[in-house]
């Protein structure tokens, strides 16, 4: 085809040569598209190999070369997820191609827990993000890894789940509850800083060992590197065309941005992490995450000393914002339906009264004793969801499913909007319809955690820190909105 098209060229230019530089232009730019189409095509679209036929959802076809993916991006800043529930449309599942990349949308709970969950050892992998994953994150923070990067980050943090760490966690966070109630108390008006100062100091001090004792510049910074790095997950084109980091560092002139970023988030990192490593050092470091796991001579890391400090500051990341957030929401919800608020209220009460009329407050081991309270969580994290995709679950191999052919590296990602709202009246806010024998597992029919191999290792951590926190919320204090209380 090109040699066609080149002889015909080289006619114009010999009877017409005034055409020749429009011609060498119109060529230039002809098979730089030509070049760019043929290795960027998304995942989804690539030749099969011999014997092989790819079939996947139906989905928007998308604009040459960069498919969905400027839908995509404005769809970030709708506060009402028109595009979240616009994909859903397709059926239960919806294809994506975005840039180099192919997503495979799961909109039904049933898929999500065919694909994501019964599946796991399949979409266990993570898509290539140079700047995230790479440049932002120095391949160290595991959310983002491919498995052969992520399995032994995942083994050293997998004792936050056990039942021994959580009952000696649970002394900890009824500390910092009762805190925060204080402060509730005195400074009512900031009581989403006081979300965040609790979330912090709990996972602080069981990932450092150390009541949190910050600034609030440091506190500022480190939100802020949460912000940022969040932000930075598929904000830069070549996180949706991984392979133009092929390219010569000199042309890649987009590092010198992100390597200043860097260069921040490593510095903030450091100066929580160096101060713990000293006490490590000198043995005179409290009892810690990082001193009897992470750095412990018999479950020792094996990574470097910057892999292990990003594995414990990420997991303070992690552990602080999602807390934070759905502490929030919670707030949002007290607001808008009162009628649950007190229903709430009267579980609390009949768990926590005392004789002679007392109340005392609530403790981590009355959650089985209030189921309402569970409920009451789950549907905060429905009602709202704080991610509304997932990060995507990508394919190791090769896989069919109910009819389609899924190629090696497509990504499978929980569109949160419609699985969260796949129940009847979405729009209420209804704990009871959590209300199933389940209601202490979190993570049971709700995938804000994620799911399969992938899910947050912390989940059993986070429930447990906001049903102390929720509980503890609805019985001492009444919100209102503050142009009633003029």
């Amino acid at each position: 085809m090109l040699s066609a098209i080149y002889a015909r060229i080289e006619y114009y230019v010999a009877y017409y040569p005034g055409t020749a530089l429009l011609l060498t232009i119109a060529v230039c730019i002809s098979t730089t598209f030509f070049v760019i189409s043929e290795i960027f095509v998304p995942v989804g679209k690539r030749r099969p190999p011999p014997g092989k036929e790819w079939r996947l959802p139906p989905g928007p076809k998308g604009i040459p070369i960069f498919g969905s993916l400027l839908d995509l991006r404005s769809a970030r800043d709708d506060p009402d997820f028109k595009m979240h529930q616009d994909l859903a449309r397709y059926g239960e599942m919806t294809t994506l191609h975005l840039g180099s990349k192919t997503w495979i949308l799961l909109n039904s709970q049933r898929v999500v827990s065919e694909i994501i969950a019964k599946r796991g050892s399949l979409t266990n992998g993570r898509s290539p993000m140079p700047i995230a994953s790479g440049i932002v994150s120095r391949h160290s923070r595991s959310l983002l890894l491919p498995p052969d990067g992520w399995t032994e980050k995942r083994r050293v943090m997998h004792s936050l789940l056990s039942g021994t760490a959580l009952k000696q966690y649970a002394a900890w966070q009824e500390l910092e509850s009762t805190q925060l109630l204080a402060e509730y108390l005195f400074q009512p008006e900031s009581w989403y800083r006081h979300h965040y100062r609790y979330a912090n100091s709990v996972i602080h001090r069981i990932a450092l060992g150390e009541r949190l004792v910050k600034t609030g510049k440091e506190l500022a910074d480190l939100q802020d590197v949460v912000t940022q790095f969040v932000g930075s997950i598929g904000s830069s084109l070549i996180d949706w065309f991984p392979k133009l980091d092929a390219l010569p560092k000199s042309l890649q002139l987009w590092r010198g941005y992100w390597e200043k970023f860097d260069q921040w988030n490593n510095g903030v990192y450091r100066s929580w992490w160096e101060p713990v490593r000293k006490q490590i050092d000198a043995g005179i470091a409290p009892p810690s995450f990082v001193r009897d796991v992470l750095l412990h001579e018999e479950t020792k890391f094996t990574g470097n000393d910057e892999e292990a400090m990003y594995v414990a500051m990420q997991l303070i990341e992690a552990g602080s914002d999602t807390t934070r957030e759905a502490l929030n929401i919670f707030v949002m919800a007290g607001l808008c339906h009162p009628k649950v608020f007190q229903k709430a209220r009267q579980e609390v009460d009949s768990i926590c009264a005392a004789e002679g009329g007392a109340l005392r407050l609530p403790i981590m081991t009355d959650m089985e004793q209030m189921p309402y309270i569970c409920a009451l969580i789950k549907e905060v994290l429905r009602w709202r969801p704080i991610f509304p995709f997932t990060p995507d679950h990508v394919l190791t191999s090769d896989m069919e499913f109910e009819g389609y052919h899924f190629p090696a590296g497509v990504g499978f990602v929980i569109n949160g909007i419609p699985v969260c709202n796949e129940c009847e009246d979405p729009g209420k806010f209804k704990p009871e319809r959590w209300l199933d024998g389940h209601e202490t597992d979190i993570a049971h029919g709700l995938w804000q955690f994620g799911g399969g191999r992938r899910i947050c290792v912390g989940y059993r951590l986070a429930q447990r820190g906001l049903f102390l926190n929720v509980a503890r919320l609805v019985m001492c204090f009444d919100y209102a909105p503050l142009w009633n209380m003029v």
